[in-house]
Parts: C-alpha cells; structure tokens; sequence
C-alpha cells in the first residue's frame, strides 16, 4: 500500500501538487477566516472538577472580583496618595464602556464616614482625644488653609504655652472646648502626651510650659525637613495625618490601591490591551508619576497575563529567524541540495498549514496550549521528510534513477515511518481522556498533524521530487567511521547495560526529590511590573492577593465558619459583612458625637479665609520668628533645638523670592484639604445595621442569593511556597469548599500531574498494543520502549541535579521528547529486525542525528526565551533531547544485541 501511495505519485506529480495545493489553500482559507486564540485560562482545566465548581461558584456570585486591573499608588505623603487614587477612579469611572466598575477597596463613602466606628472602642477613643487635642492647631487652619494660616496658629500655641507658664493657670480656663491641659492644646503629636498629662500646671506653671515647649518640637521639626528641602530647590511635601498622629507614616498608609474590571476580548492575545493601555494613558494625564512623587503600578489578573504574553513574545521574531536559519543550515548538512530541501520544507509548511486548518475545525479555537502544535509539528513533522529524502539520498548514490530512488525509499522506510506515525498519534490522542483540557486539544491537534505529516512525505514530497529532478548523489550518506562505535558497543553491550542500570537506580533518590512548582508567578518573569508588583503585595498579609474565600448559606455561618478559621495560626484575619457591623456602637457612637459637638464649629468655619498675598505671607513669617525666638528665650533648657532650627528656616523662606514661599505654601498645605474633608466626615458616623450598609457595599460580601462570603488571609509571606501550602491546607481541613489563588495554585498542580501520568500509562499501553501487533514479538517491543522509559527516567534525574523543577510549562516537554524517542527506537528495532549489522554507520543514523538536530534547534531556541517557563521548557525539552539521543544511539544497540537470524519481508528492511 505504501509502495503503490508513493509509486503514483511519483507518476503522477503535477496532479498530487495540484490535489495538494487545492486542499492546503482550502484549509488556509479556513485558518484565516476562523483563527482564534481564547486566551481565557481558566478553559484550560476540565470545569467539573469540585475545585473548580467551587471556583465558578464563587466567581457567579461575586463576579466584580474577577479579572481585574489592580493598580498600586504609593506616594510621599497618605494624603497625596489618597488624592490620586480618588482623581483616578473618578476619571476611569467615565469610561464605563471599557469598564464594568472601577472602585477602591480601602476606601469610599461608607469606611470614610465609619472609620472611627469600626475600630475597637480604645482606639476609636485615643483616635478622638487626638483630634481634640489638635483644636487649637486645626481652628485657624480650618479657617485659612494656607501657610498663613499654619504660622497663625504655631503663634496662638506659643502664646497659649507661654500664658500658662506665666499665670499659673491653664490656657483651658480660656477656653473651655479646648483639653484639660493648656500645653496638650499646642501639643500635635498624641504620642508625646505622656509628659503633659503627667504636669500639673496648677502645682508647677513653668514644668507644664517646658513639657508643652517639648512636645510641640517634633512638629516643628516635621515643617522644618519640608522647608530644608524647599529651601534647597527640592521636592516636598508635609504630611498632616503624620504631623497630627506625632508617628511616621505606615507603609500601608502611603499605598492605596484602585480595582478596575474591565470589558476584556478574549479573541486578542492580550485581552484586556485596551483597558490596559487607558489605565496608563490616564496615570500619565492625572500626573500620577515620579515628577510628583507618586508611583502607579498595575497588577491583578489582566495585566499578569496580558504582559505574560507580551514577555512571550519578545524576542521572539529574532529567536524564530535565528532557529529558521539554523535549520536550514541543519538541513543543507543532512540533505546537500538545495532542490531537497527546498521539497522538504514546502512539504512541512504545506503540512503545518494543513493541520492548523483541520485543528480549528475540529476544536473551534485554540488556548494558550494547543497553540503550540505549530512548534510540535515543525519538531516532529520534519522527521518524517529527512527519514525519506536521506533514504532517497542513499538510493540515489547506489545508482538508481530518480524516480526508481524515490520508490524504493518510500518501500524500505515506509513501514517504519507508519509504525513512528500511528504510534505517535496514540500517544499525543492518550491526554484525550484527562482533565487537562489545554494539553488534550493540543493532543487532538498534534496527533492528527502527525498523520497528515506523515501522508504528506509519502505523497507530496515524492512528487516534488520528481519535478524539481535533484542532481545525482556523488558522496554516500553512510557514516563508515561509526562502525568503529558500533563494534566496540557490540563488544560491551553488557556493560553499557549495567552501567545504565547503575545510572537509574542510583539516581532515584534524586527523582524522588525532583518537585513540581505549581506556582504560577515562578514562571514569570520577575522584571516584569505586574510580577513585581504582585509579589510585593503578597509579602504583606494585609494586601496579599493570595487569600481564600468561602460561600455560606448565610450571614450566621459565615461568621462562625469565619471564628473558626481565624483561630488557626496559619491565618492571619478573615473577613465577613460582619466585620463592618461594630460592637459597642452606643459608646463609641457618644464618643464621636461630643467630638462632633466641639470640633463642628471648628472644622467648618463660617467663612474661609482668601488665599494670602505674597506680602501677608512675609508678615506672618517674621511675626512666628520673632515668637518662636521669644520662646526660646524665656523657655530656657527646655526649650527644643528644633525651635531654632525651624526660626531659621522661616527666617530664610521670608527673605527668600516669592517663588520659594509659592513653594513652600503648596509643600505645606497640599494635603491639608484632605486631611480636613476626612475629620469632617469621620465626625459624621451613625449607627451601623445590616439594612443600613450602603447596597454596593454589601454586595461584595452578600450574593444575591443570600449566600454569605468569607474571606481569608494568610500570614506571613505568601511568596513562600511553604507558607503557602500550609496556609492552603489549614484552611481546606476546616472549609473543603474553599476556593482562591492558593487552591487554584495546588489543585492545578495535582491536575495536572495526574493528567501526565494518567496520559503516560495510556500512550505506553497503546504503543505497546500497536507495536506488539506490528512486530508480533513482545520482546522486541520491550527492547523499544524499555531505553525510551530509561530516559525519560535519567532526564529526570538530571534536572534535579542542574536544580531545574518540573512546572506547568516544561511538563509538556515530556510527551513530546516521548513522541521523538518512539519515533528513532522504532527506527533502529525495524532496522534491526530486517539485519543491520552497523545501525550507528548506516543512512538511518545521519537521518535520526540531523532529525534530532533539528528538532533539538527548534526546541532548543526556548532556552533563550525572556519569558522564565518558557526558558525552563526549552532547557528541560534540551536535557531530554540528549538522554533521548544516548539512548537511540548507546543504550538501544546495545538492549538489541547481535542482528537475529530471521529477517523481516524487503518491505520493512532498512540500510
């Protein structure tokens, strides 16, 4: 049947072109007009597995916290951050047919009015007493926003200071809103309040005026670094909620994070590009940049995997024109006609083409897996055309005539090649049946492009050879000095044997300690900002976004399932609807109300003050320089160093040119809006009930349907792998239902794993079944298979040694270095079988090295990848390339032995 296949052909060349031609323009055709990549990733893994029920579960109820842009600002100071972010939600907001939602997850309307509210009594209660005692600070603020105003009421507390210590009495008896204490009014900072809750002025006026003078130098020395650096042409800018708190600012507190979901398309490689590139267009417009001391960076799940694509790809034009160039080269080498490998290449894409048409009509559209047939196919594919054109190269120089040649290649090597296609198809057919859907379409695709590959040089590529009439073969294609290799392996076989028995089994502690890395961030590259930016928010419990979340019936379960969870150690909070309905309401709510009643009237001024003349501005200077040296004076040793430090700096900006006090000013009291909007409303607060949570605001934590959300968080650094895992199990042992980015992370993993096992233990006993069939001698299908599993087993091995992991990327490398050592160890069995004494002499091992070669270059070029799994992918599939060639050409003639008596029909022989 071969023979006949090849034989019309070759009398029949113009006519298979043409037959060809029609069917691979048909299916480019179909390639060009339905080519689609869905690149949502969650399609790649079988959605009936629980985990992933549970996943869907969740993501149905809770659709707003699904594939979002996350963008992280951190700035100098809370307020300006705060201010950027609310400019930037307020501008994405306009968008609404790129966007489904935009909103800030720690903050808005409802956190800003019950902040006080939602803390524990102690702490609502401190927070109130600083705010009191800031009154005096924040009253002629409120009033005149400005520097002027700053200046003012730094001279109302020296003077308040200074009339306490001369009369004996507190200032407080002037002023009966203002604390107990008269130094506490000028005092700014609540965590030096120890000392003047601890002087009494009624016993000693002179020891509460030194510990007032004492506690108001912190903040002088605050405005005192703003002005150093604006006197010196620097950036800067004052933080008030620092000033006012007396404590430097958190990390937490100078980062805040804005959510965006957007409309994504699914048809691009890169989904969410558009909204993507909005975001950043938008930082840009808003000035939220480095020139003004902020930083924007964007995370979350669409811009990891967009720029995961992007990292794919770079490079990549220069990485495939190199490979194709050194392919080329590759098949000059083997071939040496440029007619040949002109036939074998357009046999390939011609192939590649054609299974690219039949894969989207058989899968509708491709994912981010299959799409990799096309490098499996130019892998694999080529073997078949270099199997034939060198067995066509060997022909010729015997002095055959071209056509003749042509024939009796397709006869000797025609047997093998079928036995090598079918068996490669069950194997890439046997991921069909697992879990793993991303792989099993790859499978589907690559196994049907086997067999058009193979048709295609049993057809297309004898007919091209015929018209493009190649020059006679003047040197052999044998490799007689590798019949020195062969004797000496013949000579040793048993100890070639026992060495590789050695090598295997004293490696398997090593394979039993070769990890999986199921973490998906470890295949991406760290360089990349929305990696970085990801890690940097996981080594922070209270921003990781490796959390997990729970659905409940209701409300109630949530919060004991929620008791139950925040009892474990691996866990360090949890959150439901709950958590923002306070205990203690009526305390803390009596304790805001009389803030309310004494600091209304000051945060909200009858009228404010108009901003000052460049004039007013020099006047109030030097009237707090000559306050602030008065001070000095008379307060004596108690008097900080900072008061002199900060006269001078005032003294410096007075004599300064206008420009430096129009700087000054912005440095001064940019923040001061915010930070007096913010005490407003968080003087506001009213009881808090399930039926009175905003609408919006409950939705993220109540689904329609009633059913309740928990949400977990990890302690410790979720970077950790260890950390991980452990917090993942804990959480699993008290709520099997779980889902989230660890769960998703762990079972993934398994899912994998087991598909490639489950797809191995298939594909090994289908090839043993069709070999077995084709050879009818169950030994020599040992004799096949058995060096294949060796390598597979030392490449293992190997990659524990080099401290290469397995991962959801390079796992593929495995099937496919699978397919190309089935391939070769058919070769040389078939071979064997039909008397070949010298196998590493003969054509068929120039056609398997070159093959290999090639193969090895495609594949190969991954190494150079900017993307970390792609790079991991073409070092694993380049260590099993090697062992898989160690075995084809050591292991395997020296598992075969001597030639054996009988010898197989003409058909199957190969020289």
């Amino acid at each position: 049947m071969i023979e006949t296949l090849v034989r019309t052909s070759v009398r029949r060349p113009w006519i298979v072109i043409a037959l060809s031609a029609v069917i691979v323009l048909l299916l480019l055709y179909v390639t060009v007009t339905r080519f689609a990549i869905n690149t949502d990733t969650t399609r790649l893994i079988s959605a009936d597995l629980p985990w992933r029920q549970n996943e869907i579960a969740f993501n149905k109820a809770f659709p707003q916290n699904s594939d979002l842009i996350a963008v992280v600002i951190d700035g100098d100071t809370p307020e300006h951050t705060d201010d950027a972010a609310d400019r930037l939600v307020a501008a994405l907001s306009k968008h609404s047919d790129v966007f489904r939602s935009v909103r800030r997850p720690d903050a808005g309307p409802f956190l800003a009015r019950n902040g006080l509210l939602l803390l524990p009594t102690d702490e609502a209660r401190a927070r109130v007493e600083q705010m009191l005692r800031s009154q005096p600070l924040l009253a002629p603020l409120a009033a005149d926003p400005s520097l002027r105003g700053l200046m003012t009421a730094i001279q109302g507390s020296l003077q308040m200071m200074a009339q306490a210590g001369a009369a004996g009495s507190p200032a407080s008896q002037a002023n009966p809103q203002a604390q107990p204490q008269p130094q506490g009014s000028a005092q700014v900072a609540p965590a030096n309040s120890q000392a003047s809750s601890q002087a009494d002025p009624q016993a000693d006026p002179r020891a509460a005026q030194a510990a007032g003078l004492q506690q108001f130098g912190p903040a002088l020395e605050r405005i005192s670094v703003v002005l150093d650096r604006v006197l010196s042409g620097e950036r800067a800018r004052l933080s008030w909620q620092g000033l006012l708190s007396g404590q430097p600012s958190e990390p937490a507190d100078l980062r805040k994070i804005v959510l965006a979901q957007p409309v994504l398309d699914f048809n691009a490689l890169q989904p969410g590009a558009a909204a993507t590139d909005l975001v950043r267009q938008t930082i840009a417009d808003l000035g939220i940049t480095g020139e003004n001391d902020l930083r924007a960076r964007l995370t979350g799940d669409v811009p990891l995997a967009d720029e995961e694509f992007a990292t794919v790809a770079e490079n990549a034009g220069l990485n495939v024109s190199l490979t194709v160039l050194a392919i080329a080269v590759i098949l000059f080498l083997a071939l040496r006609s440029g007619r040949v490998i002109f036939a074998v290449l357009v046999t390939l894409f011609a192939g590649l083409i054609a299974t690219s048409g039949v894969g989207l009509l058989m899968v509708g559209e491709l994912n981010l897996i299959s799409v990799a047939f096309a490098v499996l196919f130019i892998g694999l594919g080529v073997d078949f055309g270099i199997q034939i054109a060198v067995r066509y190269r060997a022909e010729r120089f015997a002095g055959n005539e071209l056509r003749p040649a042509i024939v009796k290649a397709g006869r000797i090597v025609g047997w093998s090649l079928t036995l090598a296609a079918v068996s490669l198809l069950a194997g890439f057919l046997s991921f069909l049946p697992t879990e793993f859907k991303g792989v099993s379409e790859l499978g589907l695709i690559a196994g049907v492009g086997m067999i058009i590959a193979y048709l295609a040089s049993l057809t297309l590529l004898p007919a091209l050879l015929v018209v493009l009439r190649p020059p006679v073969e003047t040197v052999s294609v044998d490799t007689q000095a590798l019949v020195h290799v062969d004797r000496w392996i013949e000579r040793h076989r048993w100890l070639v044997i026992a060495v590789t028995a050695l090598v295997v089994i004293g490696g398997i502690p090593f394979l039993m300690k070769l990890r999986f890395d199921a973490n998906p961030m470890d295949l991406r590259s760290k360089k990349v900002e929305s990696v970085s930016t990801f890690l940097d928010l996981s080594r922070d419990p209270d921003t990781s976004p490796n959390t997990t979340d729970v659905l409940r019936p209701n409300l109630a379960d949530a919060d004991g399932l929620a008791g139950k969870l925040a009892a474990l150690p691996e866990v360090a909070r949890t959150l439901t609807l709950s958590t923002f309905i306070p205990d203690d309401q009526a305390e803390k709510l009596a304790i805001i109300r009389e803030a309310a009643a004494r600091l209304g009237p000051v945060l909200t001024p009858g009228q404010t003050a108009p901003a000052p003349t460049d004039a007013e501005l020099v006047q109030s200077l030097s009237a707090t320089v000559a306050a602030l040296r008065q001070a000095s004076q008379g307060g004596g040793s108690a008097v900080p160093a900072s008061f002199g430090h900060f006269a001078d700096d005032l003294d410096s900006l007075a004599r300064a040119d206008a420009a430096k006090r129009s700087a000054a000013q912005a440095a001064i009291v940019s923040g001061l809006p915010t930070v007096l909007s913010q005490l407003r409303t968080s003087l506001t607060a009213q009881p808090i009930t399930r039926e009175s949570l905003p609408a919006d605001f409950a939705a993220e934590w109540i689904a329609g349907d009633g059913r309740a959300r928990v949400q977990v968080f990890p302690k410790g650094n979720s970077n950790d792998a260890a950390v991980l895992d452990r917090f993942t199990a804990a959480v699993r042992a008290v709520a099997p239902d779980a889902t989230g980015a660890p769960i998703a992370i762990a079972e993934s993993g398994r899912t994998i794993v087991r598909a490639f096992i489950e797809a191995g233990i298939f594909a090994l006993v289908a090839i043993f079944i069709i070999l077995a069939v084709a050879l009818r001698r169950p030994v020599d299908v040992i004799l096949a298979l058995a060096p294949l599993v060796l390598a597979g087993i030392m490449s293992l091995e190997f990659a524990y040694l080099i401290g290469l992991p397995l991962n959801f990327a390079n796992i593929i490398a495995l099937p496919l270095m699978f397919g190309v050592g089935v391939a070769f160890h058919i070769y040389y069995v078939i071979a064997w079988r039909a008397g070949v004494a010298d196998m590493l002499a003969s054509s068929l091992t120039r056609a398997i090295f070159f093959s290999a070669l090639t193969t090895g270059t495609a594949f190969g070029s991954l190494c150079f990848s900017s993307h970390p799994g792609t790079a991991s992918m073409g070092e694993l599939l380049a260590v099993s390339l090697f062992f898989t060639l160690l075995a084809a050409f050591i292991i395997v003639p020296a598992f075969l032995g001597p030639t054996p008596e009988f010898t197989d029909k003409p058909k199957a022989g190969l020289h």
